[in-house]
Parts: C-alpha cells; sequence; structure tokens
C-alpha cells in the first residue's frame, strides 16, 4: 500500500520514531523490511532492534541481567546463528587429534582469541580463525611446569592456574614469562579456581585449600578445608566470598557445599537427595546465586540458593542414563552437557524439560567429553582420543 512504500510519508519520519516502530516488530517481520530499500535495510539491522529478540534466543550473547558478552558482533548475525543452535544445523569436524598412546583427560579454556587446551602435562594455546574449524592446526604457545598430568586448570586475566597429578599448582601469566610452581596437596590436585589474588583447589586427598597469591605471600596456604571426600569440582562464587565443592559423595554428607572464602568455614550443604556414588563433577556459577552442577547420578541440576539450598529448582536427567562429565550454560536460556559414553553432547533450553539437540562425537568407539567450551558460533568438545568442533554458522 502507498503508506508503506520507501517514499511514504511514513519512512521520513526522524529515524529514532521509526526505530521505535520497528521495535514492535518480530525477527520475520525485521527481516522481511529490510528488503525493501537501502535505508530500511540499514534501518531494520541496527543492534537496538534485534537486542529485545536476542535476549529470547539461545546462545546470543546476552545473560539473563541483559549483559552482552559478544559486543562487536551485529546481534542481526547473532540471531540467525542461534537458529542453528536450537535446531542443531551445524558442520562437525575433528581438528585435533592427540599423538600419545596413553588415555588423556583434556581440560580447555576459551577467550576471544585462543584456545587453551591441556594435552599431559602441558598446555597448549591455538590460536581462533573465523575458517570451518575455528582454529589453527598448531599451537602458538606451550604452558609446562607439572611433572604429571594437568587435571584441570582455569584462565582469569591472562593468568592460567593449573592443578596437576603430581600435587602442584602451576600460574603462568600468558603475556610474559613469568610463573610459579608450588607444592599445594599430598594426592592430585583435582581442579582449581582463581579469582582475585586467591586460588582454591581440591583434591583427592579429601581437602580443599584456598592459597594467597597476594605480594609476599603468593603460595601461602590461608586455609584448609577437610571435606571427608575427594574433592572433583571446585568454583568461587562472583561474590569473592565463597566457594562450592563438588565431591565424590561415599560419605554422609551433601557433595555439593559451600564455603566461607576469609574463614574456610562451611556456610550450607545443597541438596538432601543425593544418591551414595552420586558425586559431582562439574559446577559452574551464572550469578551469585543460581549455579550448575551434574554428576554421575546423570542428572543437571539448577540451584538457586536465596530461594531453597534443600532442593534444586529445576533439573534436567540424560536420556540415556550417563554420567554427566561437563556442563557450561551462556548464562541466559541454554545449558550444554557432555556425557561419559560415545561422546554425547547435547543442548538444553532451560525453557523445557526433554533435550533440545544431541550430538554424538565419538561413535562407534566410547569416550566420555571430558571438558567442552563454546562461543556464540562454535562448540569445542575435548574427548579421550581428539578435539572436536561444531561450527553452528554453517
Amino acid at each position: 500500500p502507498p503508506s508503506s512504500s520507501p517514499s511514504s510519508p511514513l519512512w521520513a519520519l526522524p529515524e529514532e520514531l521509526l526505530l521505535l516502530i520497528c521495535s514492535y516488530l518480530d525477527a520475520q517481520a525485521l527481516g522481511r523490511l529490510g528488503q525493501v530499500c537501502r535505508r530500511l535495510r540499514f534501518l531494520s539491522s541496527r543492534d537496538l532492534l534485534w537486542r529485545r529478540i536476542a535476549r529470547g534466543c539461545l546462545n546470543s550473547g546476552f545473560t539473563q541481567l541483559g549483559t552482552d558478552l559478544a559486543a562487536g558482533i551485529p546481534v542481526k548475525e547473532r540471531v540467525k546463528v542461534s537458529q542453528n543452535w536450537r535446531h542443531g544445523r551445524c558442520r562437525r569436524e575433528t581438528v585435533l587429534k592427540w599423538k600419545c598412546k596413553q588415555v588423556l583427560m583434556p581440560w580447555m579454556e576459551l577467550d576471544d582469541e585462543y584456545l587453551y587446551l591441556s594435552q599431559a602435562e602441558n598446555i597448549q594455546a591455538y590460536r581462533l580463525c573465523s575458517d570451518s574449524t575455528g582454529l589453527q592446526p598448531h599451537p602458538q604457545a606451550i604452558f609446562s611446569g607439572h611433572q604429571e598430568d594437568v587435571c584441570r586448570f582455569v584462565l582469569v586475566n591472562s593468568h592460567i592456574v593449573s592443578g596437576g597429578g603430581d600435587g602442584n599448582i602451576v600460574l603462568h601469566k600468558i603475556h610474559g614469562s613469568y610463573s610459579v610452581k608450588f607444592s599445594a596437596h599430598e594426592q592430585e590436585v583435582n581442579c582449581v579456581d582463581f579469582q582475585s589474588g586467591l586460588i582454591v583447589s581440591g583434591s583427592r586427598d579429601r581437602t580443599a585449600k584456598v592459597w594467597s597469591l597476594s605480594a609476599g605471600r603468593v603460595g601461602q596456604c590461608l586455609h584448609t578445608v577437610q571435606t571427608e571426600d575427594r574433592v572433583w569440582s571446585i568454583a568461587i562464587s562472583p561474590l569473592l566470598s565463597s566457594f562450592v565443592t563438588g565431591t565424590a559423595c561415599c560419605g554422609h554428607t551433601s557433595p555439593l557445599r559451600i564455603w566461607d572464602l576469609e574463614s574456610g568455614q562451611l556456610l550450607t550443604c545443597l541438596g538432601t537427595d543425593f544418591h551414595h556414588g552420586a558425586g559431582v563433577l562439574d559446577v559452574f556459577y551464572e550469578t551469585p546465586s543460581l549455579l550448575l552442577s551434574c554428576g554421575y547420578d546423570t542428572y543437571i541440576r539448577y540451584w538457586d540458593i536465596r530461594t531453597s539450598t534443600r532442593k534444586c529448582v529445576q533439573e534436567w536427567e540424560e536420556p540415556h542414563d550417563s554420567a554427566l562429565y561437563c556442563v557450561r550454560s551462556d548464562k541466559n536460556h541454554m545449558i550444554a552437557s557432555g556425557s561419559s559414553y560415545y561422546g554425547v553432547v547435547r543442548l538444553w533450553d532451560k525453557r523445557q524439560t526433554r533435550c533440545l539437540q544431541s550430538f554424538h562425537l565419538s561413535s562407534p568407539t566410547s569416550s566420555p567429553v571430558y571438558c567442552l567450551r563454546f562461543s556464540t558460533t562454535h562448540l569445542y568438545a575435548a574427548l579421550a582420543s581428539a578435539l572436536h568442533v561444531l561450527d553452528f554458522t554453517a
């Protein structure tokens, strides 16, 4: 009709009024509007219009609170790619295969430029690129220091902190030669976290420890927490006031416990219905009060410590009754999990009870997904023998 033509008085309105009118359109209508003329294509592509839509999408880079974790990438493009995540449309590729014959339990961290991957006693940095694999085939840097395999590590503020099977903790500065190594536990350091000059570590020796990295006190143990159970996972709260431990659940206490970071005292236990042996293998803070956990009992659990510490607010069960080795979320609607059999990666929408998509990465041979990480475009999964990537821009 004449009133909707590009030369009509409607489209001659000031841009701020046009943006207000267009803000009531959905994604399909905005896409069609962009086909009318150049001016409307430019107008309908504005991030301001797509941000509201993106916040309801899977893995579009926006948290529940509206924080943009992928600034610099057009929001419209992220919404398009989000549909591929929802429908499972991706290109799969094996990008790295381990050369050693021993079974590895690799761990990963991801930033805007590099993927950091542990292989045996080393951590290697691979540059990300924009091709289908999203990863250059050869490492740009190698960080060493452990005498046995790296169990887990974290990447925070241009530092890598790792725990190893040798009982040591190693701190590397990524852009420099500075490194610190100190003896931490009597047995393997299964898990570590690092925030604001403090390291927390958990070990098979049934302790969790808090370490200082402040000047003059580097490597000094501030607290030793007797967990009375093997510690498999650990994470510091975003408020830097407490930390959570996930243990093997071989005793009579909850495998999920929150401890005061300053005193080392127990603050609370999460959950009351864990079965014996239902150890927690991974924990992930979305916010200071929202926490994800997974482990041997095949459930992903979503905790809100503001409402209850006795029961989780939501849970999802792995359909094939497999242990879950790792879990991550986009801090909004999407969860990704890795299971213990056949390299199964699953995508979940918190607004649904059933699994959204699943990908079998190691059939016919079976391997756990020891670790997974994802950006708005790629998902990386580390298995016992190889690193797989799913490219959702396809």
